[in-house]
C-alpha cells in the first residue's frame, strides 16, 4: 500500500507542475553520472545498487554491500576535445548496523577559459590585448541522499530521496542558486529489478541575479546587446523515469537487460514519443558479467527524429559501450559514448568504485 501510495504522489506532483516550467532548464543534470551508466545507454533505475545511485535512483543505495562501510565514487568525463569538463565525487556510510544508508554527492560541469573581451578596447577606440581575461562558466549540483528498505513479504523493497541543491556561476556576470528534491523507489524479486524515480518533484527553483558593472553594460549597449534581466526565476519541471530489468545467467556468466521509460513535462522536446505538455523517451541497456569480474556493457538512448535535405525523416539515437574490472573492494569502468549531441562527437568516460568494509566493531 505504501509504494502505491508513493506512485500516486509522484504522478500528482508531476502533473500539478508541468505548467509553469522553461525547457531544458538545469540540463547538466540529465548527462549521468558513472561509466558503467554510460556504457549502458542511461538504462539503469531499476537495477543501480553503488554510489552512482545518488544521481540516478536515490533508493538504489540500499543496494551496496551489507559488509561494506565507506563506499567512494569518482567519475571524470570530457566533451569536445576537453573545452568541457564533467566530475562527480560521492561517499556513503550505513546508519549504525542497519541497511539504511546516508550519502553526499557532488556534480560538476564547467566550461574553462573562457576569454573576456569586454574590455578588449580601451577609451580611444584602440585594441589592447593584454585587458583580456579569462573566466568559467560553471555548473554544481550538492546531492543530500537518504535510504533505506521497506518490508515485503516477497522481494526487497527501498526507498529514498535527495534534496538537491544547484549552484551555477558564469564568470562574475551572473550567479543562480537553485533547490530541489527527488525520490525513488525499487522492488528485486529474484532477478527482476523495477525502478521508479520522479526527479525535481517539486520543481526545482533557481534564482539567477546578474552582477554587470556599469562599464560592461555600457560595452554591451554600444554593441548592441540587451541586457539581461537582473534577477529572474528558471524553473525546472519535474521529470518521472520507469525501468525495467531483469538478471540472468548461465554458470559463471550472467545477464543483465533493461530499459528505461523517460517522461519530460517541459513540453515537446526532439524525442521518440513528443507531446505538447509530456514527451517520453526509451533507453536500453545490456550487461554481460564473468564471474561477477569482468563486465562488458552497451546501450542506446537519445532517440530523434532528424528532417533530411529531401525532406524525410530519419530516427537517429545515441550509442555507446562500456567495459568494467571489479578487483575486491575496487572497480573501474570505462564508457565510449556520445555526451554531447548525436553528431559523432564521442568522448571517453572513466569512472572509480572503492567500497570499505565495516569495522569489526561496528
Amino acid at each position: 500500500m505504501f509504494a502505491h501510495r508513493l506512485v500516486i504522489l509522484l504522478l500528482g506532483l508531476l502533473s500539478g507542475n508541468f505548467l509553469f516550467a522553461q525547457k531544458y532548464s538545469n540540463e547538466f543534470l540529465s548527462i549521468g553520472a558513472g561509466a558503467r551508466a554510460q556504457g549502458l545507454g542511461n538504462a539503469v533505475v531499476a537495477g543501480v545498487s553503488d554510489i552512482y545511485s545518488t544521481f540516478w535512483n536515490p533508493a538504489g543505495l540500499v543496494g551496496i554491500e551489507e559488509e561494506t562501510g565507506l563506499s567512494l565514487g569518482a567519475m571524470h568525463a570530457e566533451w569536445f576535445a576537453g573545452v568541457g569538463k564533467y566530475d562527480f565525487l560521492g561517499a556513503s556510510i550505513p546508519l549504525g548496523n542497519s541497511q539504511k544508508r546516508l550519502a553526499l554527492s557532488a556534480i560538476r560541469f564547467g566550461i574553462d577559459g573562457i576569454p573576456n573581451t569586454l574590455s578588449l578596447y580601451e577609451s580611444d577606440g584602440t585594441i589592447n590585448y593584454d585587458n583580456v581575461v579569462e573566466f568559467s562558466a560553471a555548473d554544481y549540483a550538492f546531492l543530500l541522499t537518504y535510504s533505506q528498505p521497506l518490508k515485503v513479504k516477497r522481494g526487497n523493497l527501498s526507498i529514498g530521496g535527495n534534496v538537491k541543491v544547484v549552484r551555477r556561476i558564469i564568470g562574475t556576470f551572473a550567479n543562480s542558486w537553485g533547490f530541489g528534491l527527488d525520490l525513488g523507489l525499487q522492488y528485486h524479486l529474484k532477478g527482476l529489478r523495477l525502478g521508479l524515480v520522479g526527479k525535481d518533484i517539486t520543481s526545482t527553483f533557481n534564482a539567477w541575479t546578474v552582477n554587470f558593472t556599469a562599464e560592461e553594460k555600457q560595452v554591451l549597449i554600444q554593441t548592441g546587446n540587451s541586457l539581461p534581466d537582473i534577477n529572474s526565476t528558471e524553473v525546472t519541471n519535474p521529470s518521472l523515469i520507469f525501468g525495467v530489468g531483469y538478471h540472468f545467467g548461465f554458470k559463471t556468466v550472467g545477464f543483465t537487460p533493461e530499459v528505461n521509460l523517460i517522461t519530460t513535462t517541459d513540453g515537446r522536446r526532439n524525442v521518440l514519443i513528443p507531446g505538447e505538455k509530456l514527451s517520453a523517451d526509451l533507453a536500453f541497456g545490456l550487461e554481460v558479467d564473468y564471474k561477477e569480474a569482468v563486465y562488458l556493457r552497451a546501450g542506446v538512448d537519445q532517440f530523434q527524429k532528424e528532417t533530411n535535405f529531401d525532406g524525410t525523416e530519419t530516427t537517429i539515437s545515441r550509442p555507446s559501450l562500456g567495459i568494467g574490472l571489479r578487483l575486491g573492494a575496487f572497480r573501474v569502468d570505462y564508457a565510449y559514448t556520445d555526451l554531447g549531441d548525436a553528431r559523432n562527437t564521442y568522448s571517453h568516460v572513466i569512472s572509480l568504485v572503492l567500497n570499505l568494509k565495516k569495522d569489526k566493531d561496528q
